[in-house]
C-alpha cells in the first residue's frame, strides 16, 4: 500500500478490516459470478448510507466500521464517481479475484484503496 500518503493510517485500517476480507471476497465473487458487475467495491464507513448492500453494520458494542457491497455502476449512477471519470476509474481498478477495491469515508476524507485478497 506505498502508494498512499498517510501509509500508518491505512496499515492500522487493513487491519482493523481483515476480520471482513473472507466476507468481501465472497461478496465480490457473487458480484461477480452473478454478472453483476465487474467492478465490485466495498462502501467502508461509520456514518447512515444509502448506498450498496450492508454486509456489516456499525453498532454500539459491535464492528467499528459498516461496509456496503456496491459497482461502479451504482456509485457512478448516484454521482460518487463523476461519469466523465468512469473510464479512468476502469484503468486503476485492479483485478478483483486479486484485490477488494474499498471507498472509504473517514477522518481522511473520501478515498479509494485497494487492500490484498486473503
Amino acid at each position: 500500500m506505498s502508494e498512499y500518503p498517510d501509509r500508518p493510517k491505512y496499515q492500522q485500517l487493513e487491519e482493523e478490516l481483515k476480520p471482513y476480507a473472507a466476507l468481501m471476497g465472497k461478496a465480490a465473487d457473487a458480484i461477480l459470478d452473478q454478472n453483476i458487475s465487474n467492478y465490485p467495491i466495498f462502501v467502508v464507513h461509520q456514518h447512515q448510507l444509502d448506498i450498496g448492500i450492508p454486509l456489516l453494520v456499525n453498532e454500539p458494542g459491535g464492528p467499528k466500521w459498516s461496509i456496503h457491497a456496491s459497482t461502479l455502476e451504482e456509485l457512478a449512477t448516484k454521482n460518487v464517481i463523476d461519469m466523465s471519470r468512469v473510464d479512468n476509474f476502469r484503468k486503476v481498478y485492479k483485478n478483483p479475484e486479486e484485490h477488494l477495491c474499498l471507498f472509504v469515508l473517514s477522518e481522511l476524507g473520501a478515498n479509494f484503496i485497494f487492500i490484498p485478497r486473503t
